[in-house]
């Protein structure tokens, strides 16, 4: 467990070590930070932790009414707060409650981040453009995935997300290639804050950010396989990137595009943006606090005592997740190429024995897979002798003679070419 060395020597005691130890056991960086504020609070008082548990409670909460006096001059009341709450923790584990209220002005105020938004679209492009191929696979993986920092490296360096952890990532001869985008993104309970594993996606403009990383590592000579880091470290010391380092490379890149933010934005930016998709329809709620790692209705569901996810929901989180996409992405989908695809489709169904006031949006918006399906069960319909229709795309002087015949017109094709049905499914 890590620890600064102006209060590692703290842990010398026996109980506060087992006080630390114990808070480990649910966060590393909460142990942590509350020893530093403990060790900080008995410096400032003159008094050792093991002094401050022999005091009687009308003594103890005298200093902590002064250290509220002393520290308002200064620091904002949340830091304040913090410190309070760390050494009650303290207490409390030897069997000290503090009941009496301690009143701290401001002690919900962030004053740091009262200017701090979530950057639009455009400039997320732009912080992902300015940094380099690992730091903007950072970014693309916290924004477009909303996954904390400390997934891609823990607070030690001991353990992050893997390429095992990406299933539909595949690597053959030095090039990366992906089963299905968005892709598949397992976080295991080692690196779920909520200590249960949860699944994320990835987007297609994540992925292209993600492959071309890879790849780059890959030519300098690295040997990937299933255990290797998404996210190395500079050096070589150990396997996985620190947490500290993560948030490092993510805000050299926020600062590099000129803005001022925190790291954590980039998670907030993912949040807000399926919060917009969910109000269009694209997502449900709950899907996107799963997307998160929070604890909701869908992890108390289905990963309670078990790690996989009915493949029906699995489906329906990948789909919301697709058309919830345009929201995340920083490189816009032209609008032309979605008409072409729509119109595209429009034809596909017209020639599969759809009638025009048949085909609605609803079919035109499917994905691959299902559009398939329905297309392929009208033409069956049709082999199989139920509709024994036949329809033709002919040219405009033809147009009469098919008529003649007793054939029906559907509609224009945009090559102009004209959509005959014969007669026999009328």
């Amino acid at each position: 467990m890590f620890m600064k060395k102006k209060y590692g020597c703290l842990l010398q005691d026996e109980n506060i070590s087992r006080w630390f130890k114990n808070m480990c056991r649910g966060s590393e960086i909460t142990a942590n930070v509350y020893l530093r504020r403990l060790g900080s609070f008995c410096n400032e008082k003159k008094i050792t932790p093991q002094e401050l548990v022999k005091l009687d409670k009308r003594k103890i909460y005298d200093m902590f009414l002064d250290t509220v006096t002393d520290m308002e001059k200064t620091y904002a009341g949340s830091y304040t707060e913090s410190v309070i709450k760390s050494v009650k923790s303290w207490l409390i584990f030897n069997d000290i409650k503090i009941d009496k209220k301690i009143i701290i002005r401001g002690a919900k105020d962030t004053p740091s981040l009262k200017d701090e938004r979530v950057p639009t679209q455009p400039e997320l492009r732009k912080i992902f453009l300015s940094g380099d191929l690992k730091a903007r696979t950072i970014c693309s993986l916290i924004a477009h995935s909303g996954v904390r920092l400390q997934v891609l490296g823990k607070d030690k360096g001991e353990d992050g997300l893997r390429l095992d952890d990406l299933p539909e990532l595949k690597i053959n001869n030095g090039e990366v290639n992906f089963e299905k985008i968005p892709t598949l993104v397992k976080v295991r309970a080692s690196l779920s804050k909520t200590k249960k594993p949860y699944v994320t996606f990835l987007s297609a403009e994540g992925c292209e950010y993600l492959k071309e990383y890879l790849e780059m590592r890959m030519r300098k000579g690295e040997k990937l396989t299933g255990q290797s880091p998404i996210i190395t470290p500079k050096t070589a010391k150990k396997s996985f990137i620190t947490t500290i380092n993560i948030g490092d490379a993510a805000r050299n890149s926020i600062r590099k595009a000129g803005f001022p933010w925190r790291p954590y934005v980039l998670r907030s930016y993912f949040d807000t943006q399926l919060m917009l998709a969910e109000s269009k329809g694209f997502v449900l709620r709950d899907y996107r606090q799963f997307f998160m790692g929070h604890v909701g209705d869908i992890e108390r569901t289905y990963t309670l005592n078990k790690e996989t996810l009915p493949p029906a929901v699995m489906k329906d989180l990948r789909d919301s997740y697709m058309k919830s996409q345009k929201y995340l992405q920083t490189i816009e989908t032209s609008k032309d190429e979605d008409e072409i695809m729509k119109m595209f489709k429009r034809q596909m169904l017209l020639v599969a024995g759809f009638k025009a006031d048949e085909i609605t949006d609803e079919e035109l918006e499917l994905d691959d897979e299902e559009f398939q399906k329905i297309v392929r069960e009208r033409l069956t319909k049709q082999m199989n002798g139920k509709n024994m229709s036949k329809q033709r795309a002919i040219e405009t002087e033809d147009v009469e003679k098919y008529l003649s015949d007793g054939w029906i017109y559907v509609n224009t094709l945009p090559n102009s070419k004209i959509i005959m049905q014969s007669p026999l499914s009328f």
